[in-house]
């Protein structure tokens, strides 16, 4: 398996047209622009280090479910990864994010139920290549 720092990771992906949202720890986290001027975290990310990774979090938000529990949340994320089945991407954490009033801390606005996934990958271009497919999913679970 290749490896790559994070520095020598972060290069690759812009010469390769991706936009670097930010680094945490070995990942790094590839921005989705969502206008020219605006760009956000896309839930997906490169890891560098011993082994090359792509990462990719889906999310149920909670007010759009409010009469379920976080089993059946996080199995309606579960749900949504299941377009990635048999491309090699395992579950690796579980995570209850509660979305803070700017305005007052003291008060959640939401609660989001994600569950993170990763696929070892060899090469870069295998890593280019599944980054591209990870941004192409859909990582929201939505109001039928």
């Amino acid at each position: 398996m290749s490896t790559l720092s994070v520095s020598e990771l972060k290069k690759a992906l812009v010469a390769n047209g991706f936009e670097v949202y930010r680094t945490i720890g070995d990942l790094v986290i590839v921005a989705e622009r969502v206008r020219d001027n605006l760009i956000m975290d896309s839930n997906v990310a490169a890891g560098a280090g011993n082994s090359l990774s792509v990462r990719f979090v889906v999310r149920t938000q909670g007010n759009d479910f409010p009469s379920e529990s976080e089993a059946q949340l996080f199995a309606r994320a579960r749900n949504l990864a299941k377009a990635c089945d048999g491309r090699g991407y395992r579950e690796v954490d579980t995570t209850i994010v509660p979305i803070r009033d700017p305005g007052d801390p003291t008060r959640t606005l939401d609660t989001w139920y994600e569950v993170a996934f990763v696929k070892d990958v060899r090469s870069l271009d295998e890593l280019l290549a599944e980054l591209g497919y990870a941004l192409s999913l859909e990582k929201t679970v939505t109001r039928s």
